[in-house]
């Protein structure tokens, strides 16, 4: 038998953590001594204090943990309790690095605001262009919404393209517009350029022409997609000095999408008309 004290040493925890344990009905030591109330343990209860430990760590409750071992989770399963749980937690990390990105964008944006602006924004026009296209909708235009939908739509769209043996002839293509139910949701359309001689029916995807954008306001930007609220807000600066308004969301023409998002070179271009 291990004292309190041992018991808590071999298993890396603490003595208050032993008696909380033992408060919850969660790991009851083997033996306590009815004169005393000392408490003893056996080596073998420091396998329920691994897993104990191990499913407290990954964010389970003590309730949960009680639960859970109370049924007498196998080891294999146990596993397989753990790894989605790894998963799920790997998740959430990507999405607050993610967060942490944007909210740094926004820093610097408000950081530079009353600076001299380093976009060159310019008015053309766009031409139309057949495209292949996959599309999806999300909640909203929100970055936190868009980028998860966008990457694996447009991987996807050219997987697609590859297989039906069609040549891109271009720089890909993101487009959105105003979800079908004007609930705020958007439709976000993934597109890499074909020949004009490609119809319908080659692949699984449609095959459409985007029309030509009379005038457009147009501004490149240098970096992640993530950090680009700079440029975006260039745009709205621009079209309101200078006698314009929005006609539509912008598109965004991928000019070169290197494998380090921060080196990505991405031409903006909103639609606007006089005021």
């Amino acid at each position: 038998m291990l004292t309190i004290g041992d018991f808590a040493s071999h298993g890396r925890v603490s003595v208050r953590m032993l008696r909380h344990y033992d408060a919850i009905g969660l790991l009851r030591p083997a033996r306590v001594d009815p004169a005393s109330g000392y408490r003893s343990y056996e080596a073998a209860q420091l396998a329920r204090l691994n897993r104990v430990i191990a499913l407290k760590e990954l964010g389970f409750t003590l309730q949960q943990v009680k639960a859970v071992l109370d049924e007498e989770v196998g080891a294999a399963e146990l596993r397989g309790m753990l790894r989605m749980r790894r998963a799920q937690l790997a998740e959430a990390i990507a999405a607050d690095e993610q967060r942490l990105t944007r909210v740094e964008a926004r820093l610097r944006t408000i950081e530079s605001e009353g600076q001299m602006s380093e976009h060159d924004v310019v008015v053309k026009p766009v031409p139309s262009v057949r495209v292949a296209q996959l599309t999806a909708v999300v909640r909203s235009y929100q970055p936190e919404d868009i980028g998860p939908v966008i990457g694996p739509l447009f991987a996807e769209l050219c997987r697609r393209v590859a297989e039906a043996g069609i040549e891109e002839t271009g720089p890909a293509v993101a487009c959105y517009q105003n979800g079908p139910d004007y609930d705020g949701s958007i439709l976000v359309r993934a597109a890499v350029p074909v020949a004009s001689s490609v119809r319908a029916g080659r692949g699984d995807f449609e095959v459409v022409d985007l029309p030509p954008i009379e005038a457009a306001a147009s501004v490149v930007h240098r970096g992640s997609m993530d950090d680009a609220v700079g440029s975006f807000q260039a745009l709205a600066r621009f079209i309101e000095e200078n006698g314009y308004q929005s006609a539509g969301y912008a598109r965004e023409l991928y000019l070169e999408c290197p494998e380090d998002p921060a080196r990505w070179v991405v031409e903006l271009q909103e639609p606007v008309v006089r005021r």
